[in-house]
């Protein structure tokens, strides 16, 4: 019975990689299209094990969203 319950707790397959990895490129800031794609609907920075970002990247990606959203590119809250 216990065997049963735990059998779907480890994920099965291939590990998700890096979008940026992959395609040798850097988040920037005014990359907005990009940008949105690791954002929610509420606005709020989705966490790696959402987006499959690699640390490194995903820290960059914070940064450039941050940056984006200080200048006025991006919203802070959804509405606007």
């Amino acid at each position: 019975m216990r065997e049963e319950r735990r059998r779907g707790f480890f994920r099965k397959g291939k590990k998700r990689q890096c979008v940026f990895c992959k395609t040798r490129r850097e988040p920037y800031y005014l990359d907005l299209e990009t940008l949105e794609g690791f954002m929610s609907d509420t606005k709020r920075i989705l966490p790696r094990r959402v987006t499959g970002a690699c640390a490194r990247h995903e820290r960059r990606v914070t940064k450039a969203i941050r940056r984006a959203r200080f200048l006025g590119f991006m919203p802070y809250v959804p509405g606007v």
